[in-house]
């Protein structure tokens, strides 16, 4: 208490000086309204400078709600264009184009591997959202993967980039197909072997997915030929494809589950194990 009298003794001019100030300034701001209102207009301004700025904090760290917001409703209005018939997905790339009896979920990649022989992700959904095995796995530019195992929360996903993972792909517009492997050397190319040398084609076409998978829809993008070379011994083509995925930086992903997948698997099944079949 000491220190507080000794600091106001010490100092008392300068405090006495400060306090006929601040009257002095209130006294002229109150009876002059020019002085008044550029008071007013610097308040205003200091204070709507400082609300913008709060803004804009929230706003950043709201940012990660409207992230999934938005993933959520691409993801409604992708499943009512996938159900639609003669409906052409407005994105990027043409996703696709007569699809009927699927559902589409949303979820966010939080781990991904491409660096290795057999890739993975993980998605931050899992069997609580619905997602199950051999689902298919896309993006707004084109095929990830298949759903390989779910826990409740978590779903791991075998990425395209996957040595022992083929897929079924076709030309787009040719009917052409193939399976779609990887060979492990470059994240941002796959492969199409097995497509026959009847077929007619050039660097720059379109690959999709081919209408042989009970897992993807037809016509979901893959890439891009980049270059093309003849086996002699098969007879065929190996195309290398540039991916139109950048695998290396994957957010949202799209999750397709074919409800009608089971019933066309159980036929397959007993056609090929019927004992009466030629």
């Amino acid at each position: 208490m000491q220190q507080i009298i000794n600091f106001l003794i010490k100092n008392s001019y300068k405090l006495l000086f400060l306090l006929l100030l601040g009257v002095s300034l209130t006294l002229t701001v109150k009876s002059h309204s020019y002085h008044r209102s550029q008071y007013i207009n610097s308040s205003n301004a200091v204070s709507g400078y400082t609300y913008n700025q709060i803004n804009s904090v929230k706003e950043y760290f709201g940012l990660r709600q409207k992230n999934e917001d938005l993933a959520r409703e691409n993801a409604r209005l992708k499943e009512i264009l996938f159900n639609k018939k003669d409906t052409v997905l407005e994105s990027k790339f043409t996703v696709p184009d007569i699809l009927s009896n699927y559902t589409v979920r949303q979820a966010k990649v939080i781990k991904n591997s491409y660096s290795k022989q057999e890739n993975f992700l993980t998605l931050d959904r899992g069997a609580f959202e619905g997602l199950r095995t051999d689902m298919a796995v896309i993006s707004d530019r084109g095929v990830v993967g298949i759903i390989e195992k779910t826990s409740k929360n978590f779903a791991t996903v075998i990425s395209i980039l996957h040595t022992k993972n083929p897929l079924n792909g076709k030309i787009k517009n040719s009917e052409h197909f193939g399976s779609i492997t990887w060979d492990g050397k470059n994240a941002g190319y796959v492969q199409l072997i097995d497509v026959p040398k009847l077929a007619t084609l050039k660097k720059g076409d379109t690959i999709v997915t081919g209408a042989q998978s009970a897992i993807f829809p037809e016509n979901i993008p893959i890439g891009k030929i980049d270059r093309i070379f003849e086996e002699k011994a098969t007879n065929k083509y190996v195309i290398n494809i540039r991916l139109f995925n950048d695998m290396t930086s994957l957010g949202y992903v799209y999750i397709i589950e074919n409800k009608k997948k089971k019933e066309q698997q159980a036929l397959e099944t007993e056609t090929e194990k019927d004992p009466t079949k030629k």
